[in-house]
């Protein structure tokens, strides 16, 4: 299945490659949109790609769709290079969905390409036949591409009871995917969130917002810097100074916004601009040059030329391998640190849409979005003020490791990502005002 990039892994990851696979957090799938009936419709599973027995569901219905589900195989296709999140689907979820409903989960662990390459032949073949994908792990720039070709059905999220009893419909973490309106055609999954850290055996003090930030890289001159951006990460965190400069409601103007030209993004983040040209000369190589991705900045790290590294994700798990020490200290800016949302979307001929319904609303259940926590450290996509007392307590109880930021704390300073149109003017920007400077 798809996988959030992890802070501390190594690889490249660039801003294409992150909406190719996966979005933190990241990395990002994909498939999706048809605009089938709306929501409340009882035939609202009649469109193109749905067979005859489907087209008899109340998809409005949830008892009408327990009773549609049971006994149906249902396929979920997305990455399936993260063996952690592989074994919990099918040593957790694909149980439960077994016991609770008889619905079996089969998990198909595909490229992003092949899956949107199934996707559109099946489609293009027989848009009225049924097809092999039932839902799909999605985000960004290839949801918005999808949806305008008409390969998703819904929406649908208002039909799922875990949405509408546990989720902020209202938030732009689930209205918005990358810029893009997801208008009830994805249901959120988890989300990603940058992270920063230090070994705090020789870094007693950490900068808590882009001024400290400055002022820590002249007292540590040369030691400091960030992947170049185009870099996914380094797009990722020349965005939280950004925003931490200009303000967080006055970047996430940028979230919604996905005509802009150049010239109104310059607007907004001039001072964040300005600031960066600032930071630069106390940047390794006084800011003449970056690294040129986040691999390069971890290798950097590990050896000790540079003493600050960040990433889409806590870096616990490289600590947990001996890749780094275990006095990594992990922290977050309290004006704030971009994030984004990786979703679930069901294609227009998806064969078992109620058994699809079924396993996405278990996904997002407060009961299995904790035991997400708990085992794989995948930030919920649940509003903790709508949970039950004792799901809240459960998150506040989960015991960290010392290289993890605790998730209210993260949720307190969340900055919504620049739209996927936009991130490239943002790093045009950034290479015509910064390093051209």
């Amino acid at each position: 299945m798809e996988r959030i990039i992890n802070a501390g892994k190594s690889g490249t990851v660039s801003r294409r490659t992150f909406l190719k696979l996966s979005g933190a957090a990241g990395i990002t799938l994909a498939v999706a949109g048809l605009a089938g009936c709306s929501s409340g419709s009882s035939d609202s599973g009649s469109g193109e790609g749905t067979s005859a027995a489907q087209a008899d569901v109340d998809f409005s219905n949830w008892d009408a769709v327990l009773e549609a589900a049971r006994g149906q195989e249902v396929s979920w296709y997305g990455w399936g290079g993260d063996d952690m999140r592989n074994a919990w689907i099918e040593g957790t979820l694909a149980p439960q969905l077994k016991e609770k409903y008889d619905v079996t989960l089969n998990l198909v662990g595909m490229d992003i390409n092949d899956i949107l390459t199934q996707l559109s032949g099946e489609m293009q073949a027989n848009p009225n036949a049924n097809g092999t994908i039932d839902f799909v792990w999605i985000n960004g720039e290839n949801f918005a591409s999808v949806k305008k070709n008409g390969y998703v059905w819904g929406p649908f999220v208002d039909y799922l009871p875990n949405y509408n009893d546990y989720v902020d419909g209202t938030s732009t973490d689930i209205t918005i995917d990358f810029g893009n309106p997801t208008e009830g055609f994805e249901a959120p999954y988890g989300k990603a969130q940058m992270v920063f850290w230090v070994d705090g055996a020789t870094v007693k003090d950490v900068p808590k917002n882009p001024d400290e930030f400055l002022e820590f890289c002249k007292a540590h001159p040369g030691q400091v810097s960030y992947p170049e951006p185009g870099d996914f990460t380094g797009t990722a965190f020349i965005s939280c100074l950004i925003a931490g400069v200009i303000g967080k409601q006055e970047f996430e103007k940028l979230a919604s916004i996905n005509d802009a030209t150049k010239d109104e993004v310059k607007a907004i983040i001039e001072p964040g601009l300005a600031y960066l040209r600032d930071l630069a000369p106390y940047l390794w190589k006084e800011g003449s040059t970056y690294p040129a991705d986040s691999t390069t900045c971890s290798q950097m790290y590990a050896d000790g030329e540079l003493i600050f590294n960040m990433g889409y994700g806590d870096p616990q798990t490289d600590v947990d391998q001996g890749i780094l020490p275990e006095t990594t200290k992990a922290f977050v800016f309290e004006s704030g640190t971009v994030g984004n949302t990786n979703f679930m979307a069901i294609p227009a001929n998806a064969p078992h849409k109620a058994a699809a319904l079924v396993a996405i609303n278990e996904v997002i259940s407060p009961e299995l979005q904790l035991d997400q926590y708990v085992q794989l450290r995948q930030m919920s996509v649940l509003d903790m003020d709508k949970l039950p007392d004792d799901v809240k307590a459960g998150f506040d109880a989960v015991e960290l490791g010392g290289s993890e930021v605790p998730l209210a704390e993260k949720l307190d300073v969340r900055v919504a990502e620049a739209c996927g149109q936009v991130i490239p003017l943002i790093e045009d920007l950034w290479h015509e005002e910064v390093a051209g400077a």
